[in-house]
């Protein structure tokens, strides 16, 4: 039986207003519909979990954020199926960010933390500048696993930051960093797999990317040398769990890698759950 982790899950998009660059990632980008910017309610996600096999799914959420934001009320209310993923910060004045980051780990349920270099400071700023080593320090000490968006964004706005050539001397220096590219790696696979073969803590999510839409190179890395590497997410409801996860059954892997991909490398990753438990 299929067992899933969503690696990526937004539940608020509808409740915040959208700026033009993420319409035209909807209209242009992924031609997606009404749904894209939907604000599920609990009852409503979890439906459509369980009609998917989905036993757990991880919640985009801000360390702003309070009991009253949809992602942390959902795994208050269910943590046997949430978790967060903590974003949102200012690392140009980090020791407010750090703080809060601390907080925010010690009173709610977080899997990872997460940033976009494309999508702060202008762009202007490759994980490999200084500015994130807070973040990392910190990640660190709490053992808290990160993910970084790698490859070029669907937005108008600046890529080379996401080059993954970047997290070399991240995984050089922060050896101790459960490091995480998320959104895949387009067009840097092959570095982004070579990064992977020669550091162990770094892994790859293919959130926001359809399975069917996967190149080559990335599949057979996962059927050979990176069966633990590769995470699954939806990035719902971007893409919706139904479409992603049929289009994953469709794929030419072993029942063995298949798990691996959807649940096992996540609970290992991200829960501390070994593979073959």
């Amino acid at each position: 039986m299929t067992r899933v982790i969503d690696g990526l899950v937004n539940v608020d998009f509808a409740d915040q207003k959208q700026p033009d660059w993420m319409v035209r990632v909807k209209e242009d980008y992924f031609k997606g519909g009404e749904s894209f910017f939907k604000s599920p309610e609990l009852g409503e996600l979890l439906e459509e979990m369980d009609a998917n096999g989905v036993e757990k799914a991880i919640l985009v959420t801000k360390v702003t954020a309070t009991s009253e934001h949809r992602a942390v009320r959902f795994a208050e209310a269910a943590p046997e199926r949430f978790s967060l993923a903590l974003g949102g910060f200012n690392l140009l004045r980090p020791m407010k960010a750090l703080h809060a980051i601390a907080s925010f780990v010690r009173d709610h349920p977080v899997a990872f933390t997460v940033i976009g270099p494309s999508f702060w400071g202008d762009g202007l700023y490759p994980p490999s500048d200084a500015v994130y080593y807070p973040l990392y320090t910190k990640c660190c000490e709490l053992d808290l696993p990160l993910c970084v968006n790698t490859g070029i964004p669907g937005p108008p706005i600046p890529g080379e930051v996401q080059n993954p050539i970047h997290l070399d001397r991240v995984c050089v220096r922060f050896p101790e960093l459960r490091l995480c590219m998320i959104h895949g790696a387009d067009p840097w696979w092959d570095i982004a797999i070579r990064l992977m073969i020669k550091y162990k803590n770094l892994r790859l999510m293919t959130s926001a990317w359809s399975p069917k839409r996967l190149p080559e190179e990335l599949l057979h890395y996962m059927r050979t040398r990176g069966q633990d590497r590769i995470l699954f997410a939806t990035d719902y409801p971007v893409l919706s769990m139904e479409r992603c996860l049929a289009e994953a059954a469709a794929i030419d892997l072993s029942d063995e890698v298949r798990d691996g991909w959807l649940y096992a490398n996540a609970q290992a990753f991200f829960f501390g759950v070994p593979r073959s438990a």
